[in-house]
Order: C-alpha cells, then structure tokens, then sequence
C-alpha cells in the first residue's frame, strides 16, 4: 500500500498534490462590489489584479492573454462564475485573483446566466500540470452552490480571502 503525504490524494494510479488558492492568492487580489458593464471590462478589472502579483508583466498584457483564451471559448462555468485564465511568459509561479462584481454581466457561459464572480489565473507559459490542477481546484471549490452563496454574501474583501483561501 501507497503512503500518502499529507496534502496528496492517490488517484489512477498517481499521487496529485492537492492544490491550494492561498498558494496563488493573496488578500490584495481579491475585490467586491467591482462595477462593470461587460466581460470584457471585468476582464480588464481581472488582469489589473493579475498584474499586482506579475510586476515583470503588464496589465495590458495579461489581459490580452485572458482575451486570447476566451476567443478559443468562454470561461464561464455557468451559475454565475467565471474562470479567465491565461498562460503567460516572463512568470515564474502561477498568480489568482478574485471579483465579486456588483452587478451581473452576459459572459456567454453554456447556461445562459450572467456572471458576477470571477477568479482569474495566470501560469507560467510552460507550466501545463500546475496550470490544470489550479484550474481543477478552483472549479470544484465554485461548483459547489453552497460555497457559491456564501461567497455571494461575504462582507468584505477580508471575509472574501478567507473564504476562497480556507
């Protein structure tokens, strides 16, 4: 029998370090009550915050690879949560960041629901395993209605970050 470390999960065979957003995610990149009035201004509202954790690249950059990958498909989950994320050279470690928007906007997800919140992820060009465990990690903690309600609710940004990242 595998031993497990703590953190890991055995899975087909392989062991997976479980993700965690407080890895990628600090208190700084977490806004709520952003007002916009379209994807593409919460994209740039995403990228600004992406930008506080990559000094070494722009805001202007990130968002064009955040919008890159939305021309491929829409991130939207579905259920009022999107997940823009891009890959970026010039990065050495993935970087989050979180919006509660103030009002929802059309995102073009499958279920037709406007999105009011957001979690963007930038990973290094080449970090393809870092870069689908985040996203796993960071769809299954949004799938979950329950935690979705209370993200909806949370009073602050500190209450936000404590949410996301516990």
């Amino acid at each position: 029998m595998a031993r497990l470390l703590p953190g890991h999960v055995f899975k087909a065979k392989r062991v997976l370090k479980i993700m965690k957003l407080a890895e990628i995610l600090s208190g700084g990149r977490v806004a709520s009550g952003v007002a916009v009035t379209s994807k593409k201004r919460a994209l740039e509202e995403i990228a600004k915050l992406l930008a506080q954790g990559t000094p070494s690249v722009s805001h202007v950059d990130i968002l064009n690879s955040l919008a890159s990958r939305e021309k491929l498909g829409s991130t939207g989950l579905g259920h009022g949560v999107a997940i823009p994320h891009g890959r970026m050279a010039g990065i050495s470690s993935s970087v989050g960041a979180f919006v509660r928007l103030k009002h929802p906007v059309d995102y073009e997800t499958h279920d037709g629901q406007p999105v009011d919140l957001v979690f963007g992820l930038l990973v290094p060009q080449n970090a393809t395993g870092e870069h689908l465990q985040h996203l796993a990690a960071i769809a299954e903690k949004f799938s979950d209605d329950a935690f979705c309600t209370q993200v909806r609710e949370a009073r602050d940004e500190a209450a936000l970050h404590a949410l996301l990242t516990h």
